[in-house]
Protein backbone atom coordinates (compact mmCIF):
# COMPACT_ATOMS: atom_id res chain seq x y z
CA UNK A 1 0.00 0.00 0.00
CA UNK A 2 2.85 2.36 0.84
CA UNK A 3 4.37 1.80 -2.60
CA UNK A 4 1.03 2.57 -4.30
CA UNK A 5 0.63 5.77 -2.31
CA UNK A 6 4.20 6.80 -3.07
CA UNK A 7 3.65 6.24 -6.77
CA UNK A 8 0.41 8.21 -6.72
CA UNK A 9 2.14 11.08 -4.94
CA UNK A 10 5.08 11.11 -7.36
CA UNK A 11 2.81 10.88 -10.40
CA UNK A 12 0.56 13.59 -9.01
CA UNK A 13 3.46 16.00 -8.48
CA UNK A 14 4.92 15.20 -11.88
CA UNK A 15 1.57 15.68 -13.63
CA UNK A 16 0.85 18.90 -11.76
CA UNK A 17 4.14 20.36 -12.99
CA UNK A 18 3.34 19.29 -16.56
CA UNK A 19 -0.10 20.93 -16.41
CA UNK A 20 1.50 24.13 -15.14
CA UNK A 21 3.92 23.97 -18.06
CA UNK A 22 1.20 23.40 -20.68
CA UNK A 23 1.41 27.01 -21.93
CA UNK A 24 5.11 26.38 -22.54
CA UNK A 25 4.24 23.52 -24.91
CA UNK A 26 2.15 25.93 -26.98
CA UNK A 27 4.99 28.45 -27.02
CA UNK A 28 7.39 25.68 -28.05
CA UNK A 29 5.19 24.65 -30.98
CA UNK A 30 4.89 28.27 -32.13
CA UNK A 31 8.64 28.88 -31.78
CA UNK A 32 9.49 25.71 -33.69
CA UNK A 33 6.80 26.53 -36.24
CA UNK A 34 8.53 29.74 -37.25
CA UNK A 35 11.62 27.64 -38.03
CA UNK A 36 9.83 24.59 -39.46
CA UNK A 37 6.24 25.21 -40.57
CA UNK A 38 5.10 21.61 -39.98
CA UNK A 39 5.09 22.37 -36.24
CA UNK A 40 2.07 24.62 -36.86
CA UNK A 41 0.09 21.61 -38.05
CA UNK A 42 -1.75 18.74 -36.31
CA UNK A 43 -1.72 20.27 -32.83
CA UNK A 44 -4.81 18.23 -31.99
CA UNK A 45 -2.72 15.04 -32.07
CA UNK A 46 -0.26 16.39 -29.53
CA UNK A 47 -3.17 16.79 -27.10
CA UNK A 48 -4.85 13.52 -28.18
CA UNK A 49 -7.90 15.06 -29.82
CA UNK A 50 -8.86 13.02 -32.88
CA UNK A 51 -11.68 14.01 -35.26
CA UNK A 52 -11.70 10.63 -36.99
CA UNK A 53 -13.48 7.60 -35.47
CA UNK A 54 -11.47 5.30 -33.24
CA UNK A 55 -9.48 2.63 -35.10
CA UNK A 56 -8.05 0.11 -32.63
CA UNK A 57 -4.60 -1.28 -33.40
CA UNK A 58 -2.68 -4.40 -32.47
CA UNK A 59 0.84 -2.97 -32.24
CA UNK A 60 1.79 0.58 -31.34
CA UNK A 61 5.42 1.57 -31.96
CA UNK A 62 6.81 4.90 -30.80
CA UNK A 63 9.95 6.39 -32.36
CA UNK A 64 10.96 9.96 -31.57
CA UNK A 65 12.46 11.07 -34.87
CA UNK A 66 14.23 9.93 -38.02
CA UNK A 67 17.00 8.01 -36.27
CA UNK A 68 14.63 5.99 -34.15
CA UNK A 69 12.28 5.37 -37.09
CA UNK A 70 15.22 4.05 -39.09
CA UNK A 71 16.28 1.81 -36.21
CA UNK A 72 12.73 0.43 -36.03
CA UNK A 73 12.59 -0.49 -39.73
CA UNK A 74 13.90 -4.07 -39.32
CA UNK A 75 11.40 -4.82 -36.54
CA UNK A 76 8.39 -3.35 -38.34
CA UNK A 77 9.26 -4.97 -41.66
CA UNK A 78 9.90 -8.39 -40.12
CA UNK A 79 6.66 -8.39 -38.15
CA UNK A 80 4.60 -7.10 -41.08
CA UNK A 81 6.02 -9.83 -43.29
CA UNK A 82 5.51 -12.62 -40.77
CA UNK A 83 2.17 -11.41 -39.41
CA UNK A 84 0.46 -9.33 -42.12
CA UNK A 85 -2.82 -9.31 -40.23
CA UNK A 86 -1.45 -7.04 -37.48
CA UNK A 87 -2.80 -3.49 -37.42
CA UNK A 88 -0.11 -0.88 -36.74
CA UNK A 89 0.15 2.57 -35.22
CA UNK A 90 3.43 4.50 -35.48
CA UNK A 91 3.93 7.61 -33.36
CA UNK A 92 6.71 10.17 -33.51
CA UNK A 93 7.47 13.51 -31.89
CA UNK A 94 9.12 15.40 -34.73
CA UNK A 95 7.73 16.25 -38.18
CA UNK A 96 10.86 14.75 -39.74
CA UNK A 97 10.14 11.47 -37.98
CA UNK A 98 6.56 11.69 -39.21
CA UNK A 99 7.69 12.30 -42.79
CA UNK A 100 10.09 9.37 -42.64
CA UNK A 101 7.41 7.01 -41.28
CA UNK A 102 4.97 8.07 -43.97
CA UNK A 103 7.59 7.70 -46.69
CA UNK A 104 8.32 4.17 -45.50
CA UNK A 105 4.84 2.82 -44.83
CA UNK A 106 2.33 5.30 -46.20
CA UNK A 107 -1.27 4.38 -45.44
CA UNK A 108 -0.36 0.79 -44.54
CA UNK A 109 0.02 1.94 -40.93
CA UNK A 110 -1.73 4.61 -38.91
CA UNK A 111 0.46 7.51 -37.85
CA UNK A 112 -0.04 10.35 -35.36
CA UNK A 113 2.17 12.41 -33.10
CA UNK A 114 2.51 10.95 -29.64
CA UNK A 115 0.57 13.09 -27.14
CA UNK A 116 2.18 15.17 -24.44
CA UNK A 117 2.62 13.18 -21.25
CA UNK A 118 -0.46 14.65 -19.57
CA UNK A 119 -2.82 12.18 -17.84
CA UNK A 120 -5.86 13.35 -19.80
CA UNK A 121 -4.11 13.25 -23.16
CA UNK A 122 -2.58 9.84 -22.44
CA UNK A 123 -5.97 8.47 -21.41
CA UNK A 124 -7.64 9.73 -24.59
CA UNK A 125 -4.81 8.35 -26.72
CA UNK A 126 -5.01 4.85 -25.23
CA UNK A 127 -8.81 4.82 -25.31
CA UNK A 128 -8.86 5.90 -28.96
CA UNK A 129 -6.33 3.42 -30.34
CA UNK A 130 -6.61 0.62 -27.73
CA UNK A 131 -3.21 -0.95 -28.58
CA UNK A 132 -2.60 -4.54 -27.52
CA UNK A 133 1.19 -4.21 -27.49
CA UNK A 134 3.44 -1.17 -27.02
CA UNK A 135 6.96 -1.01 -28.46
CA UNK A 136 8.99 2.06 -27.54
CA UNK A 137 12.31 2.78 -29.19
CA UNK A 138 15.50 3.54 -27.28
CA UNK A 139 15.00 5.83 -24.24
CA UNK A 140 11.49 7.26 -24.18
CA UNK A 141 10.55 6.87 -20.51
CA UNK A 142 7.41 8.98 -20.30
CA UNK A 143 5.85 8.18 -16.90
CA UNK A 144 2.15 8.76 -17.59
CA UNK A 145 2.33 7.06 -20.98
CA UNK A 146 4.00 3.92 -19.66
CA UNK A 147 1.99 3.78 -16.43
CA UNK A 148 -1.09 4.21 -18.61
CA UNK A 149 -0.10 1.15 -20.61
CA UNK A 150 0.40 -0.86 -17.44
CA UNK A 151 -2.94 0.26 -15.98
CA UNK A 152 -4.72 -0.59 -19.26
CA UNK A 153 -3.12 -4.04 -19.38
CA UNK A 154 -0.98 -3.22 -22.43
CA UNK A 155 2.42 -4.95 -22.25
CA UNK A 156 5.15 -2.41 -22.99
CA UNK A 157 8.71 -3.03 -24.17
CA UNK A 158 11.67 -0.75 -24.72
CA UNK A 159 13.50 -1.84 -27.87
CA UNK A 160 17.09 -0.98 -28.71
CA UNK A 161 17.27 0.59 -25.26
CA UNK A 162 20.20 2.85 -24.57
CA UNK A 163 21.09 4.80 -21.46
CA UNK A 164 24.36 6.67 -21.21
CA UNK A 165 26.07 7.32 -17.90
CA UNK A 166 25.33 11.00 -18.46
CA UNK A 167 21.61 10.33 -18.96
CA UNK A 168 21.52 8.10 -15.89
CA UNK A 169 22.90 10.96 -13.80
CA UNK A 170 20.55 13.40 -15.49
CA UNK A 171 17.39 11.77 -14.15
CA UNK A 172 18.28 13.28 -10.76
CA UNK A 173 15.19 14.15 -8.74
CA UNK A 174 12.99 12.14 -11.11
CA UNK A 175 14.88 8.97 -10.17
CA UNK A 176 12.27 7.62 -7.70
CA UNK A 177 9.52 8.06 -10.31
CA UNK A 178 11.53 6.76 -13.26
CA UNK A 179 12.59 3.66 -11.31
CA UNK A 180 8.91 2.78 -10.95
CA UNK A 181 8.37 3.49 -14.66
CA UNK A 182 11.04 1.01 -15.75
CA UNK A 183 9.68 -1.64 -13.37
CA UNK A 184 6.28 -1.28 -15.09
CA UNK A 185 7.78 -2.50 -18.37
CA UNK A 186 7.52 -6.10 -19.54
CA UNK A 187 11.09 -6.22 -20.88
CA UNK A 188 13.93 -3.85 -21.81
CA UNK A 189 15.94 -4.92 -24.85
CA UNK A 190 19.31 -3.25 -24.20
CA UNK A 191 21.74 -2.29 -26.96
CA UNK A 192 24.68 -3.52 -24.88
CA UNK A 193 25.55 -5.06 -21.52
CA UNK A 194 26.58 -1.61 -20.30
CA UNK A 195 23.22 -0.11 -21.24
CA UNK A 196 21.49 -2.99 -19.46
CA UNK A 197 23.53 -2.41 -16.30
CA UNK A 198 22.60 1.26 -16.30
CA UNK A 199 18.89 0.41 -16.63
CA UNK A 200 19.25 -1.86 -13.61
CA UNK A 201 20.95 1.02 -11.77
CA UNK A 202 17.98 3.19 -12.78
CA UNK A 203 15.61 0.75 -11.10
CA UNK A 204 14.87 -2.11 -13.50
CA UNK A 205 14.89 -5.67 -12.18
CA UNK A 206 17.66 -7.86 -13.53
CA UNK A 207 15.14 -10.26 -15.05
CA UNK A 208 13.54 -7.44 -17.04
CA UNK A 209 16.69 -6.63 -18.99
CA UNK A 210 17.70 -8.58 -22.10
CA UNK A 211 20.95 -7.86 -23.93
CA UNK A 212 19.55 -8.01 -27.46
CA UNK A 213 22.31 -6.02 -29.11
CA UNK A 214 21.91 -2.94 -31.26
CA UNK A 215 19.24 -3.01 -33.98
CA UNK A 216 21.21 -0.42 -35.90
CA UNK A 217 23.63 -3.21 -36.86
CA UNK A 218 20.74 -4.85 -38.72
CA UNK A 219 20.61 -1.84 -40.98
CA UNK A 220 19.71 -2.59 -44.59
CA UNK A 221 21.91 -1.16 -47.34
CA UNK A 222 19.64 0.80 -49.73
CA UNK A 223 18.44 -1.14 -52.74
CA UNK A 224 20.10 -0.06 -55.98
CA UNK A 225 22.99 1.61 -54.15
CA UNK A 226 25.57 0.89 -56.86
CA UNK A 227 23.33 2.40 -59.51
CA UNK A 228 22.72 5.47 -57.32
CA UNK A 229 26.46 6.04 -56.84
CA UNK A 230 27.11 5.54 -60.57
CA UNK A 231 24.44 8.10 -61.45
CA UNK A 232 25.87 10.54 -58.91
CA UNK A 233 29.38 10.16 -60.33
CA UNK A 234 28.10 10.80 -63.86
CA UNK A 235 27.35 14.43 -62.91
CA UNK A 236 30.27 15.96 -60.97
CA UNK A 237 32.78 13.62 -62.58
CA UNK A 238 35.76 12.00 -60.91
CA UNK A 239 36.19 14.74 -58.33
CA UNK A 240 37.01 14.05 -54.69
CA UNK A 241 34.01 14.50 -52.40
CA UNK A 242 33.37 14.56 -48.66
CA UNK A 243 30.11 14.67 -46.76
CA UNK A 244 29.16 16.61 -43.64
CA UNK A 245 26.17 14.68 -42.31
CA UNK A 246 23.62 15.30 -39.55
CA UNK A 247 25.24 18.61 -38.66
CA UNK A 248 23.75 20.98 -36.10
CA UNK A 249 23.58 24.75 -36.15
CA UNK A 250 26.68 25.29 -34.01
CA UNK A 251 28.72 22.98 -36.27
CA UNK A 252 28.00 24.83 -39.49
CA UNK A 253 30.84 27.32 -39.17
CA UNK A 254 33.23 24.41 -38.62
CA UNK A 255 32.00 22.73 -41.82
CA UNK A 256 32.57 25.90 -43.82
CA UNK A 257 36.03 26.36 -42.32
CA UNK A 258 36.93 22.73 -43.04
CA UNK A 259 35.78 22.95 -46.66
CA UNK A 260 37.75 26.15 -47.20
CA UNK A 261 40.85 24.51 -45.73
CA UNK A 262 40.46 21.32 -47.75
CA UNK A 263 39.93 23.19 -51.03
CA UNK A 264 43.33 24.84 -50.71
CA UNK A 265 44.76 21.37 -51.36
CA UNK A 266 41.99 20.02 -53.61
CA UNK A 267 40.49 23.04 -55.45
CA UNK A 268 37.81 20.90 -57.12
CA UNK A 269 36.70 19.21 -53.89
CA UNK A 270 32.94 18.78 -53.60
CA UNK A 271 31.12 19.06 -50.27
CA UNK A 272 27.90 17.10 -49.78
CA UNK A 273 26.11 18.72 -46.86
CA UNK A 274 23.17 17.08 -45.08
CA UNK A 275 22.00 19.12 -42.06
CA UNK A 276 20.31 17.20 -39.28
CA UNK A 277 17.14 19.31 -39.18
CA UNK A 278 15.15 20.35 -42.27
CA UNK A 279 14.62 23.85 -40.91
CA UNK A 280 18.38 24.37 -41.39
CA UNK A 281 18.33 23.47 -45.10
CA UNK A 282 17.75 27.04 -46.40
CA UNK A 283 20.19 28.58 -43.95
CA UNK A 284 22.95 26.14 -44.91
CA UNK A 285 22.41 26.99 -48.59
CA UNK A 286 22.69 30.69 -47.72
CA UNK A 287 25.90 30.18 -45.76
CA UNK A 288 27.52 28.15 -48.52
CA UNK A 289 26.69 30.80 -51.11
CA UNK A 290 27.85 33.60 -48.78
CA UNK A 291 31.20 31.79 -48.58
CA UNK A 292 31.52 32.28 -52.33
CA UNK A 293 30.74 28.73 -53.45
CA UNK A 294 28.38 27.67 -56.19
CA UNK A 295 25.71 25.70 -54.37
CA UNK A 296 23.07 23.29 -55.60
CA UNK A 297 20.43 21.25 -53.77
CA UNK A 298 18.96 17.79 -54.13
CA UNK A 299 15.37 19.07 -54.40
CA UNK A 300 16.03 21.80 -56.94
CA UNK A 301 18.92 20.41 -58.99
CA UNK A 302 18.77 16.63 -58.37
CA UNK A 303 22.54 16.17 -58.82
CA UNK A 304 25.64 18.34 -58.43
CA UNK A 305 27.08 19.62 -61.69
CA UNK A 306 30.77 19.68 -62.56
CA UNK A 307 31.04 23.32 -61.43
CA UNK A 308 29.19 22.92 -58.10
CA UNK A 309 31.24 23.44 -54.93
CA UNK A 310 28.60 22.53 -52.33
CA UNK A 311 25.63 20.22 -52.79
CA UNK A 312 23.02 20.37 -50.02
CA UNK A 313 21.10 17.15 -49.43
CA UNK A 314 17.77 18.70 -48.46
CA UNK A 315 15.73 15.49 -48.58
CA UNK A 316 14.96 12.76 -46.06
CA UNK A 317 15.74 9.07 -46.38
CA UNK A 318 18.70 9.40 -48.78
CA UNK A 319 21.58 9.95 -46.36
CA UNK A 320 23.01 6.43 -46.60
CA UNK A 321 23.06 6.62 -50.38
CA UNK A 322 24.94 9.92 -50.27
CA UNK A 323 27.36 8.53 -47.70
CA UNK A 324 28.30 5.98 -50.35
CA UNK A 325 29.00 8.79 -52.83
CA UNK A 326 31.63 10.40 -50.58
CA UNK A 327 35.29 9.53 -50.12
CA UNK A 328 35.14 10.40 -46.43
CA UNK A 329 32.39 11.44 -44.02
CA UNK A 330 32.10 13.76 -41.05
CA UNK A 331 29.23 12.62 -38.80
CA UNK A 332 27.81 15.59 -36.91
CA UNK A 333 26.26 16.09 -33.52
CA UNK A 334 29.75 15.34 -32.23
CA UNK A 335 31.47 18.74 -32.10
CA UNK A 336 29.01 19.89 -29.46
CA UNK A 337 27.41 18.05 -26.58
CA UNK A 338 24.66 16.47 -28.70
CA UNK A 339 26.15 13.00 -28.29
CA UNK A 340 26.70 12.05 -31.91
CA UNK A 341 24.56 10.38 -34.57
CA UNK A 342 24.40 7.00 -36.26
CA UNK A 343 27.94 5.90 -37.15
CA UNK A 344 26.81 2.59 -38.58
CA UNK A 345 25.22 4.14 -41.68
CA UNK A 346 28.53 5.22 -43.27
CA UNK A 347 30.16 2.02 -42.00
CA UNK A 348 27.51 -0.15 -43.67
CA UNK A 349 28.05 1.44 -47.09
CA UNK A 350 31.84 1.45 -46.77
CA UNK A 351 32.77 5.08 -46.16
CA UNK A 352 35.64 6.10 -43.88
CA UNK A 353 34.47 8.50 -41.20
CA UNK A 354 35.56 11.21 -38.80
CA UNK A 355 33.70 12.64 -35.79
CA UNK A 356 34.18 15.10 -33.01
CA UNK A 357 34.68 13.99 -29.39
CA UNK A 358 31.08 14.11 -28.12
CA UNK A 359 29.81 10.57 -28.69
CA UNK A 360 28.00 9.65 -25.49
CA UNK A 361 24.87 8.53 -27.36
CA UNK A 362 26.99 6.06 -29.33
CA UNK A 363 29.69 5.29 -26.79
CA UNK A 364 29.68 1.51 -27.35
CA UNK A 365 29.49 1.73 -31.16
CA UNK A 366 32.16 4.43 -31.38
CA UNK A 367 34.44 2.41 -29.09
CA UNK A 368 34.10 -0.67 -31.29
CA UNK A 369 34.61 1.30 -34.50
CA UNK A 370 37.67 3.03 -33.04
CA UNK A 371 39.16 -0.29 -31.90
CA UNK A 372 38.58 -1.71 -35.40
CA UNK A 373 40.33 1.36 -36.90
CA UNK A 374 37.15 2.24 -38.78
CA UNK A 375 36.74 5.67 -37.14
CA UNK A 376 38.89 8.73 -36.54
CA UNK A 377 37.94 11.09 -33.69
CA UNK A 378 39.07 14.71 -33.64
CA UNK A 379 39.32 16.55 -30.33
CA UNK A 380 37.89 19.75 -31.84
CA UNK A 381 36.91 21.31 -35.17
CA UNK A 382 40.52 21.89 -36.26
CA UNK A 383 41.45 18.30 -35.43
CA UNK A 384 38.44 17.02 -37.38
CA UNK A 385 39.51 19.06 -40.42
CA UNK A 386 43.03 17.67 -40.09
CA UNK A 387 41.70 14.10 -39.98
CA UNK A 388 39.56 14.73 -43.05
CA UNK A 389 42.58 16.13 -44.88
CA UNK A 390 44.72 13.15 -43.94
CA UNK A 391 42.12 10.65 -45.14
CA UNK A 392 41.38 12.48 -48.39
CA UNK A 393 45.08 12.24 -49.10
CA UNK A 394 45.39 8.55 -48.23
CA UNK A 395 43.13 6.28 -50.33
CA UNK A 396 44.77 3.12 -48.97
CA UNK A 397 43.90 4.09 -45.40
CA UNK A 398 40.36 5.04 -46.45
CA UNK A 399 39.78 1.67 -48.04
CA UNK A 400 41.12 -0.16 -44.99
CA UNK A 401 38.78 1.84 -42.72
CA UNK A 402 35.85 1.19 -45.05
CA UNK A 403 36.51 -2.56 -45.05
CA UNK A 404 36.82 -2.60 -41.26
CA UNK A 405 33.55 -0.71 -40.88
CA UNK A 406 31.65 -3.04 -43.19
CA UNK A 407 33.06 -6.08 -41.38
CA UNK A 408 32.04 -4.69 -37.99
CA UNK A 409 28.47 -4.09 -39.17
CA UNK A 410 28.20 -7.62 -40.55
CA UNK A 411 29.61 -9.13 -37.36
CA UNK A 412 27.15 -7.15 -35.23
CA UNK A 413 23.98 -8.28 -36.97
CA UNK A 414 21.56 -10.46 -35.01
CA UNK A 415 19.78 -8.03 -32.71
CA UNK A 416 16.62 -8.29 -34.79
CA UNK A 417 16.01 -11.97 -34.11
CA UNK A 418 16.80 -11.54 -30.40
CA UNK A 419 14.36 -8.63 -30.25
CA UNK A 420 11.61 -10.56 -32.01
CA UNK A 421 12.13 -13.51 -29.65
CA UNK A 422 11.89 -11.18 -26.65
CA UNK A 423 8.53 -9.70 -27.64
CA UNK A 424 7.07 -12.94 -29.07
CA UNK A 425 5.12 -13.94 -25.92
CA UNK A 426 3.03 -10.76 -26.13
CA UNK A 427 2.46 -10.52 -29.87
CA UNK A 428 -1.32 -10.21 -30.35
CA UNK A 429 -1.70 -12.99 -32.91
Amino acid sequence: MRTDLTEKLLRGLYSAVLYLLTPVTVYHLIWRGFRFSEYFQRWNERYASYPQPARPVDVWLHAVSVGEVNAAIPVVEALRQRHPQLRWLITTITPTGSARARALWGDDVQHVYVPYDLPGAVGRFLKHFRPRLALVMETELWPNLLFGCRDAGVPAYILNARLSARSLRGYGVLGPLISRVVRSLRRIGAQSAGDGERFVALGARQDQVVDTGNLKFDIAVPAGLDAFVAEFRRHPGARPAWIAASTHEDEEAAVIAAHRRLRTRWPDLLLLWAPRHPERFPRVVEQARAAGWKTATRRHDAWPGADVDVFVVDTLGELMAFYACADVAFVGGSLQAIGGHNLLEPAAVGTAMVTGPHLHNFSEISKRLKEADALRIGADADAVAAELEALLGDPVRREAMAAAGRALVEAGRGALEKTLAMIAPDLPL
